[in-house]
């Protein structure tokens, strides 16, 4: 049995609405967010769909050191607090190191712990003592079945509020691919699953000092997900994913969102969800 997940007002498990964790994938500015909030507010508003706002506040894991990484955390959680606050939206960020979690577990809703981190046991015991709900994204090295340690480390200080993303695995060099048995199999866990349809398209240091994507493969990869059963989707989105300054290739434009979303849910309606 899957048990339901509460981020701030948004409840994410059984019986509830297919929900959307979106922004923009790295803080470049408040006006961007405020922005970007606006519009999942409308889409919010429009579709019925529970959202969540995503924006990192240091991107620590960039291919080149000369790549953008954010204002970092002090200023990064500032501004999403008055993300917060001005919109009433619950909000998620990353954390990557032990000594970020009492500051952000102040601010955010929801502690979400990167791929490339997803093991480190010091890390998911610090961010699940702050009682906080801990999305944990499942590393592109590990399969979905040996997620289970991860939930077990998270459980061991009393925190159940746990999400579990798929965010595809390593296909070769540069290149991932989606293995959609990986959604059932950690449902089978006991928490709701996440589809990261973004990243999952993503072409892992394939620009060349930087990271690629094929943002045309979001939308059919989104459907799937849905129709396999996941409770979630994330999705980094932008109003010029050509001018952004993190992972442009693989966000989706923010006037693509609502069409998008509208397909989403019309798989999940014709599944009886």
């Amino acid at each position: 049995m899957v048990r339901r997940v509460k981020v701030g007002t948004v409840v994410i498990g059984p019986g509830q609405p297919l929900a959307l964790i979106a922004g923009p994938c790295v803080i470049e500015s408040q006006d961007l967010l405020y922005q970007v909030a606006e519009s999942l507010l409308e889409v919010r508003e429009s579709l019925g769909v529970p959202v969540i706002f995503k924006a990192s506040y240091d991107k620590a894991n960039r291919t080149s050191l000369r790549s953008f990484r954010g204002p970092g955390l002090l200023m990064g959680l500032e501004m999403l607090h008055n993300v917060k606050e001005r919109y009433g939206i619950p909000v998620l960020s990353d954390v990557h190191k032990e000594t970020e979690v009492e500051a952000a577990s102040k601010v955010l809703d929801a502690l979400q712990i990167p791929a490339f981190l997803c093991r480190q046991t010091d890390l998911l015991l610090e961010a699940s003592e702050a009682g906080k709900p801990v999305n944990v994204k499942k590393g592109q090295f590990m399969g979905p079945w040996d997620m289970k340690y991860v939930v077990e480390k998270i459980e061991s200080t009393g925190n159940g509020k746990i999400l579990l993303t798929e965010r595809g695995t390593f296909f070769g060099y540069n290149n991932l691919v989606v293995d959609f048995r990986s959604i059932s199999v950690m449902a089978s866990l006991g928490y709701p699953v996440v589809f990261d349809a973004t990243h999952a398209v993503q072409l892992p240091g394939g620009g060349g000092g930087m990271s690629g994507g094929q943002m045309e493969f979001v939308e059919p990869l989104a459907r799937a997900a849905v129709a396999v059963g996941c409770y979630a989707l994330f999705m980094e989105v932008h109003p010029n994913p050509s001018k952004a300054l993190s992972d442009g290739p693989n966000m989706i434009p923010l006037s693509r969102l609502p069409g998008i979303l509208e397909r989403m849910l019309k798989i999940r309606e014709a599944m009886g969800e």
